[in-house]
């Protein structure tokens, strides 16, 4: 046989796999067809691609510092991840956004993600955290031990020296490609740089702008349009309803929710909230441990093994159309790593504060919150007053007076004190509305609300009630000395408070903190101090609040109801209710907000009700037990004259006589009549 002249040298560019097949072809002039197919064909065959699911199934390893069940990755383990991180290898999708509750292995699908593309598919990597820390934190505690524990990744990726500037903690090299860690606060760390793979993580909590480069998300994006195959990840736990970002990037998706069987009916469905159902005691008491899911459509009961074994059998599925960006939702009733007793456990200790409820929506369910901006209707709340409740007249179950001012410079000026009683399980019930006319710098005017707040109500059980605290809007700047002068006199009984408006405050009342306070021209340090108001949170739970509806059947009030006792104004009514949330555009970033703007010239009634909610909280009223209330209760009952008519609960305070007063032995001191407590002593409030 003649011999074949032998292949030519390759140049120095050849790709490997080319001079393979060259060869291979060299082989099959020289042998039969048969024999030679199976010795090239594997050569010519390119290696099987995984899925990134399949890839972490087959290569990756969980670390011990940084998982709970340490070794190998089992995707099955929480099936609902598979579809997530297998739209990254969708040749049709050049987005993901996923929008999330806590507990649901977001970081381990972004780890994954990175480890495939690093492996299977070098490229340049763009991971971005919400701060420079928080980026340099997933560097050290999440990748370092994934790359240290993959051996695919560790033979790729050698550790970070200090030296080495092809891998530092935020910067890191690898055959094709490399890894960039940035944080979203930092404008260099978004400099302009050829980027195919960007990872967003926690996207909810970026800053507006980089600097001021813009929407941080936004630059990084940028940077992968030179790729024609770029992919773009973004997940996060939502916030605020129309101002949140992760929830604007989902209205563009298609949507795709998790479907599973029923495994008493076969039905599939999506998992929510309404359906989780738990028993209460005969007491009324609520038991998480009872916690289950009903089918939404057999009412079969699932325990938490029914539910593991149907999310194992569920499936993705779009509920609007596909437009190049894949939309997740999925929320911890998917989680393995979440009972449903933990979840009932924490909506029922959070759902009393309107803040830690907030949270709770957006960390357990992954939904954005909806402000409850909408005013209830006026007329609807004035039509459902109290027919068996009287103006001046505290409900029996009342266990403490607060009072609140609103001070006013307009029309001569005046003071409006509303009187709001409190009891246990959130209620509320409005006593009386004073108004003190006067203009503010006038001492007399003070006076005059100094007689008001040294009254005593008579409870429609017959208790003597005086006011526990009386808090003072302090936020006019014009009134700001006036109020805190009259604080300083009746310090232990009277606050000093100013609203704070912005959405975000965390706490429904602050401080307090101490302000300086000018006598008769002389500056006085640390003369007063001051309680800050977060109104937007305690705006929100009113509404909320006044938005139950009245029980009928005998049915007991529920938790938080406001009563308004006959004979409560029209226009007092409307003041309640002056405010609504509006969106608005930020004309400086372009992103929507929400705040709360007025319907009608006069809110005073809803500031009083505001602050009278929030001084009811700062002496803890939502932790006092029934006991404690009943004790509380007690004690004013203790003091009721045994004299005292079986009628006095009947008639408003503001006709009513006022009683005389006991004579005293000149031996006794005078009796402040503010505190009923003899002068010189601590004008503290009974609580």
């Amino acid at each position: 046989m003649k011999r074949l002249p032998s292949l030519p040298r390759p140049r120095s560019g050849l790709k490997k796999r080319a001079l393979a097949a060259a060869m291979a072809l060299h082989l099959v002039a020289s042998q039969p067809i048969a024999a030679a197919a199976a010795s090239w064909w594997p050569v010519l065959t390119p290696p099987p691609r995984l899925l990134p699911s399949q890839w972490a199934d087959q290569k990756r390893f969980l670390s011990a510092e940084a998982s709970a069940e340490p070794g190998r990755w089992d995707t099955s383990r929480a099936e609902f991840q598979r579809g997530i991180m297998d739209a990254g290898a969708d040749p049709l999708v050049e987005e993901v956004i996923v929008i999330k509750s806590a507990q649901v292995g977001w970081t381990e699908i972004i780890n994954n993600l990175v480890g495939y593309y690093i492996d299977q598919d070098p490229s340049p990597i763009l991971v971005l955290q919400p701060t420079l820390e928080m980026a340099e934190t997933w560097s050290k505690d999440r990748l370092a031990p994934m790359v240290r524990d993959t051996p695919c990744l560790a033979a790729k990726l050698s550790t970070a020296k200090a030296r080495d500037s092809g891998n530092t903690v935020l910067h890191k090299t690898f055959a094709g490609g490399r890894l960039t860690i940035a944080g979203a606060n930092s404008p260099s760390s978004l400099a302009s740089r050829p980027i195919r793979i960007v990872i967003a993580d926690e996207l909810g909590r970026y800053p507006a702008s980089a600097g001021t480069e813009g929407d941080p998300l936004s630059l990084a994006y940028k940077r992968t349009n030179n790729f024609w195959n770029r992919r773009r990840f973004a997940g996060s736990t939502p916030g605020i309803a129309g101002s949140c970002a992760v929830e604007a990037k989902w209205e563009l998706s298609d949507k795709r929710r998790f479907f599973v069987p029923c495994h008493s009916c076969g039905t599939v469905q999506v998992l929510t909230w309404s359906q989780v159902r738990w028993e209460k005691t005969k007491a009324g008491t609520h038991r998480p441990d009872t916690a289950h899911y009903r089918c939404a459509h057999c009412d079969a009961k699932w325990t938490d093994a029914d539910r593991h074994r149907a999310v194992r059998l569920g499936e993705w599925r779009a509920t609007a159309p596909f437009t190049g960006i894949a939309g997740f939702h999925i929320w911890e009733a998917y989680s393995p790593w979440v009972k449903l007793s933990q979840t009932v456990k924490d909506f029922l200790e959070k759902r009393g504060n309107p803040e830690t409820y907030k949270t709770w929506v957006n960390t357990a369910l992954g939904e954005t919150w909806v402000e409850k901006g909408e005013a209830p209707d006026w007329q609807r709340l004035y039509d459902r007053r109290e027919t068996s409740m009287a103006i001046g007249t505290p409900p029996e179950w009342a266990g403490l007076l607060v009072g609140s001012c609103d001070v006013q410079r307009g029309g001569g000026g005046r003071i409006e004190m509303d009187v709001w009683a409190f009891g246990p399980r959130r209620q509320r019930a409005l006593v009386e509305h004073v108004e003190v006319e006067g203009s503010i710098a006038d001492p007399a005017t003070w006076a005059k609300l100094d007689e008001q707040v040294a009254r005593e109500w008579i409870s429609a059980d017959g208790r003597p009630m005086r006011l526990t605290r009386v808090g003072v809007d302090s936020g006019d700047g014009e009134n700001t000395m006036y109020v805190y002068a009259w604080c300083r006199r009746h310090a232990g009984l009277a606050m000093a408070l100013k609203g704070r408006e912005s959405l975000s405050a965390a706490q429904p009342i602050t401080g307090p903190t101490w302000m300086d306070v000018t006598i008769n021209g002389r500056k006085l340090p640390r003369g007063v101090r001051k309680w800050d108001i977060g109104t937007s949170m305690l705006k929100t739970e009113l509404y909320g609040d006044l938005s139950l509806e009245r029980p009928v059947d005998g049915e007991p009030y529920p938790d938080g109801y406001v009563f308004l006792p006959d004979g409560t104004g029209d226009e007092w009514i409307k003041q309640l209710v002056a405010e609504y949330l509006a969106v608005t555009r930020n004309k400086r970033t372009g992103r929507l907000k929400r705040e709360w703007q007025q319907s009608r010239p006069r809110n005073e009634a809803l500031d009083n009700a505001v602050y009278a909610r929030a001084v009811a909280i700062s002496l803890g009223v939502d932790r006092w037990s029934d006991a404690r209330w009943a004790q509380q209760r007690g004690a004013d009952r203790r003091r009721v004259p045994e004299a005292a008519p079986a009628t006095t609960a009947q008639v408003p305070a503001s006709t009513r006589p006022a009683a005389p007063k006991p004579a005293q032995a000149r031996s006794k001191p005078k009796i402040n009549p503010l505190t009923g407590k003899p002068r010189g002593s601590h004008l503290g409030g009974r609580r």
